[in-house]
C-alpha cells in the first residue's frame, strides 16, 4: 500500500533516507488517477519490490506539490539514492514506466 506524505519535510526525509521511492501525486476526483494508481502499486510490487511507494495528495497538500514543481494530475517521480531519476506527469505508461526503472532497479539492488 501506498504510505501518505503529509508534508514537505517528511518528503524530502523520504527520499534521503531510502534507496529507491515512488511519488505519485494525485487526488480522488482524478478518474485517471484512480485507474493509474493501482496498476503502477502491481507494477512495483510485483517486478521491482525493493521501492517504496508514496502517495501525495495534491489537493489536500497543495504545498508538497507546488514545492517540487508539480502542477497536474497525475505525476510519478522516482528517487535513486537521493536523486531525481524520472518524472512523469499526465501520460503515463505502465510499460514505460516499467522499462525506466529496470535497469537503475538492477544495478542498485542485484
Amino acid at each position: 500500500m501506498y504510505e501518505i506524505i503529509t508534508s514537505f519535510e517528511q518528503f524530502t526525509e523520504t527520499y534521503k533516507n531510502e534507496d529507491a521511492v515512488l511519488f505519485y501525486f494525485s487526488h480522488e476526483e482524478c478518474n485517471v488517477c484512480r485507474v493509474l494508481k493501482p496498476k503502477i502499486a502491481s507494477l512495483v510490487w510485483g517486478e521491482f519490490p525493493k521501492i517504496k511507494l508514496f502517495y501525495v495528495d495534491t489537493r489536500e497538500y497543495p504545498d508538497v506539490a507546488a514545492q517540487n514543481g508539480v502542477f497536474t494530475n497525475p505525476v510519478a517521480l522516482i528517487y535513486f539514492q537521493g536523486k531525481e531519476f524520472y518524472r512523469k506527469a499526465r501520460n503515463i505508461g505502465i510499460g514505460e514506466l516499467q522499462e525506466t526503472i529496470e535497469k537503475p532497479y538492477n544495478l542498485l539492488f542485484e
